[in-house]
């Protein structure tokens, strides 16, 4: 009866895979180093707001070091903290439990900004990054975030409905 919790990891590991295999295909040239288009991260915040932000953090922490790991070899854990923290810090703002549409846009806006902005203090603390708060935000920052917007708007219906059938998954689970 516990079939939903597999398919929701195999939709980020697919969508994991997507993000290193065709995405880059996608994005103009031009705008290959100021786009950093995170699916998953965005999949971790619907499950952050629909489901629990315990399971958001464990997979924001899972997922976010697989992109250390494959992706981002200069600091291992920082994306995992950022996506785990953010994750999580997100599911303590926004606990309703049927979230309409305008408030988990604001959610995926708030996220992403918050993963950044965390990224972006890591790599100062260690000099990674010589750029200023407002040029990081007006050129990586809110590119990806509109980003991270359009592919909320696409995955809110689907999403939702898992969620909100995982969601019923565990309570009944949990009664029984």
């Amino acid at each position: 009866m516990r079939m939903r919790r597999p398919v929701l990891v195999l939709l980020l590991f697919l969508l994991f895979i997507l993000e290193g295999t065709v995405l880059p295909w996608l994005i103009p040239d031009a705008w290959e180093m100021r786009i950093i288009p995170n699916l998953v991260f965005v999949v971790i915040l619907f499950v952050t707001v629909y489901h629990h932000r315990h399971t958001a953090l464990i997979l924001g922490l899972s997922f976010g070091m697989l992109h250390d790991v494959v992706f981002y070899g200069r600091i291992l854990g920082a994306h995992s903290f950022a996506m785990g923290l953010s994750a999580y810090l997100i599911g303590l703002i926004f606990q309703i439990p049927r979230a309409p549409l305008p408030l988990m846009m604001t959610a995926v806006l708030l996220g992403s900004l918050l993963e950044d902005s965390i990224l972006f203090a890591i790599y100062n603390v260690f000099n990674l990054s010589q750029e200023p708060y407002n040029w990081a935000l007006l050129h990586h920052m809110l590119p990806t975030m509109l980003i991270h917007f359009a592919a909320g708007l696409l995955l809110y219906v689907p999403l939702r409905r898992q969620l909100e059938l995982l969601k019923k998954e565990t309570i009944d689970e949990e009664a029984a």
